[in-house]
């Protein structure tokens, strides 16, 4: 199974991520999640403590790794270089495994001039087609807005494609506009989980504002998930209300 999970800024997609990949290594599934975003935080919505992510260095700011397997010191742009360099080693050699969960920091994609053919980004897309093919345990993607880490190439191996979204206008906007981006992509199969829900008013504003979108479940809005940010724990292991909503979305997911 291989899920991606994107959303506007704040609404939750890391949370969604993170704590979906404890709740399905406490399933004794194998779980590799991926932080893809530039605002990296999903190792602490795992729950991982601080001494371990400090181990981690993005992917993409392994300058020596970088020139070893594309042939190119990082920040060549064009030119030759090997576009399809050796990854498979790579999920082993630069995680970390908490809970059960092995996690990987992926890094910023290079956009200079609005698409950059560089060493860099050829690595990170070999690294993701990899993920998304070849491994096979459940890999979670926790990417940007943007989606410039796919590629029609790696579309296709995705089983879940997930918006995030809130009770607002400006995240039902944003799904949108992610969802033309993947139609772009040919990602046809787009779904929605809503975050922070209150009432049951949220859930059927939600309903009716992307009822051209297919809904996994909804999360609710907790004090305590608020809580588990201020003191650095994982909301998995704050809420019981979040382990509940994760259930019903994995049944979702598996449907």
């Amino acid at each position: 199974m291989k899920i991606a999970i994107t959303g506007k800024g704040g609404v939750g997609k890391t949370t969604l991520a993170g704590t979906l990949a404890r709740y399905l290594a406490d399933k004794n599934y194998k779980v590799l999640a991926i932080d893809a975003d530039p605002d990296a935080n999903l190792a602490s919505a795992i729950g991982a403590p601080k001494e371990l992510i400090e181990r981690l260095k993005p992917i993409s700011e392994m300058k020596d790794l970088i020139t070893e397997r594309t042939g190119v010191k990082p920040g060549t742009y064009g030119g030759m270089f090997i576009l399809n360099p050796k990854v498979e080693d790579i999920p082993e050699k630069f995680s970390i495994e908490y809970k059960g969960v092995k996690f990987m920091l992926l890094g910023t994609f290079q956009t200079a001039g609005g698409g950059c053919f560089c060493p860099e980004n050829a690595l990170l897309k070999a690294l993701l087609r990899h993920l998304l093919v070849a491994r096979n345990e459940v890999v979670i993607v926790d990417m940007e807005a943007g989606l410039e880490h796919l590629g029609r190439g790696t579309t296709g191996y995705v089983n879940k494609f997930i918006i995030v979204v809130e009770p607002g206008l400006r995240s039902f906007q944003t799904a949108r506009q992610i969802k033309e981006l993947a139609n772009e992509l040919l990602i046809k199969d787009v779904w929605i989980v809503g975050n922070k829900i209150q009432t049951e008013s949220d859930k059927n504003l939600i309903r009716n504002e992307l009822s051209d979108f297919k809904i996994l479940g909804f999360l609710p809005y907790d004090p305590m998930i608020v809580e588990s940010d201020k003191i650095g724990k994982s909301p998995y292991d704050m809420s019981d209300l979040l382990k509940l909503s994760l259930e019903e979305i994995w049944k979702n997911i598996q449907a």
